[in-house]
């Protein structure tokens, strides 16, 4: 069975909420939007103080190429523009909106009729690209960066396939495995549609075989898509990452950067995005809710949750049956590439896959201890990079060996934490020495 070559963990999968079927959050007091959801500019609050807003109404306009428009995705009245607490513990620019009734923008199609591709002949590349700019569409599997970027190759490079992400590979996360059980048809024509916006005849879709009633499922669905195929795949940690799942799908090897997934032909998206391209050019829905787990082994009831954006983490909490007595710690995603939040009044963001509730005993670090030198870590590591070094000169402040040694490289997928049996704070180390060795690039790209 396909997998990717370097490196690779297996931690625990604790899937607890999979099979569970997908519920509709309730719609929040008050919900918050952040400006900042999405790599890229930040959008530009387009409402004041008092203005009334529908669901789907705008609130903020893309600041740039690489940047997505904000909608409502409730309806009430605007209360106020100030800067909010997000998950990366930064306040950012937001919109209140406090929540009156639940009325929609007549534009947006709220059938659950599917309308295929040969439904719209009208549809062509530039068409599907436009509309998902225009409807806020940002990758869903964590990165978010604004998918019509992704669409629109740079001169000189040429999309061959479509790779959708499927894999869902942080442990105890299930949002994408209950979408593709509840959504297969709205996902298989929202595939089709990133196909026709790049231009390539072929698309896959990569699964774990942790999920075989997704693959089955997916299977029989595509057979309606002779160009199309699901493709099994080993469980093995990161493989949700873009490089590593191209080179087990397709086996291909993306350079270091500035190298990207186009540099090898690849276009890939997450099998979220497929569906919220779906409804977005099929039902001229902007991005305006998305289903996010909420899950831990003391949470009463796991779930996998259809929730509005902007609705505060600590109601979905409560629509799972509260934040449980032996709570240590609460991660926004999963385990291997979340982060610990300081607060639950932060909103829900297009970003937003997972809520981590840990126990006291899960949460608690073990102690550090001296590096053995048994470069578990440099196994491990799905980048062919040396970790070990790679916190000990960051530790260092030693940004010119650190560019050297390739560490913007890093994807951050905590395997090399994970696997040190010194429970070295490697991952924390590397991720100060990559975000300053970028500052440092940029600064020094800005100069020339």
């Amino acid at each position: 069975m396909k997998t990717f070559r370097i490196g690779g963990v297996h931690p625990a999968e604790n899937k607890l909420s999979a099979g569970s079927p997908i519920r509709e959050a309730a719609l929040p007091k008050q919900a918050v939007f952040s400006m900042f959801q999405h790599i890229g500019a930040p959008a530009k609050p387009v409402v004041k103080k008092g203005d009334v807003v529908k669901v789907g109404t705008l609130l903020g306009e893309a600041g740039g190429f690489v940047s997505a428009p904000i909608y409502s995705s409730v309806s009430g009245k605007v209360s106020k523009v100030d800067v909010a607490l997000d998950a990366s513990d930064t306040r950012r620019m937001a919109v209140y909106v406090d929540v009156e009734g639940d009325e929609w923008e007549e534009s947006i199609d709220r059938s659950d009729a599917l309308v295929r591709l040969e439904d719209r002949p009208d549809l062509d590349a530039k068409t599907i690209v436009e509309k998902i700019k225009q409807a806020g569409i940002v990758g869903m599997g964590g990165a978010t960066f604004p998918c019509h970027v992704k669409l629109c190759p740079p001169p000189g490079e040429k999309a061959e396939c479509v790779i959708i992400n499927a894999v869902e590979c942080e442990p105890y996360l299930t949002a994408d495995h209950s979408l593709m059980l509840e959504k297969a048809d709205e996902i298989l024509v929202g595939v089709a549609l990133i196909m026709k916006a790049v231009g390539v005849e072929r698309g896959y879709i990569g699964i774990e075989n942790n999920k075989p009633d997704a693959i089955a499922l997916m299977q029989e669905k595509v057979k309606a898509y002779p160009r199309i195929e699901v493709v099994p795949l080993k469980v093995q940690y990161p493989q949700g990452g873009e490089k590593q799942l191209i080179d087990a799908v397709i086996a291909r090897q993306v350079p270091a950067p500035p190298a990207i997934p186009i540099s090898v032909g690849a276009v890939v998206q997450n099998v979220g995005t497929a569906f919220a391209i779906y409804e977005a050019v099929m039902k001229n829905k902007p991005l305006i809710s998305r289903i996010i787990t909420v899950t831990g082994k003391s949470v009463k009831n796991p779930s996998n949750l259809l929730a509005r954006l902007g609705t505060p983490f600590s109601q979905l909490i409560e629509e799972c049956g509260g934040l449980p007595a032996d709570t240590g710690k609460i991660i926004g995603g999963g385990p291997m590439m979340g982060k610990a939040l300081i607060s639950l009044d932060i909103p829900m963001t297009k970003g937003s896959s997972g809520l981590l509730i840990m126990n006291e005993k899960e949460a608690r670090r073990a102690e550090p201890e001296p590096c053995i030198r048994c470069a578990k870590c440099v196994g491990a590591c799905p980048m062919g990079l040396e970790p070990y070094l790679l916190a000990k000169i960051s530790s260092q402040n030693m940004w010119d060996e650190a560019e050297k040694e390739c560490i913007v490289s890093c994807i951050e997928c905590g395997s090399c934490a994970f696997i040190c049996p010194s429970h070295r704070p490697l991952l924390d180390n590397i991720r100060l020495g990559k975000s300053t060795v970028m500052g440092i690039i940029r600064e020094r790209v800005a100069k020339k």
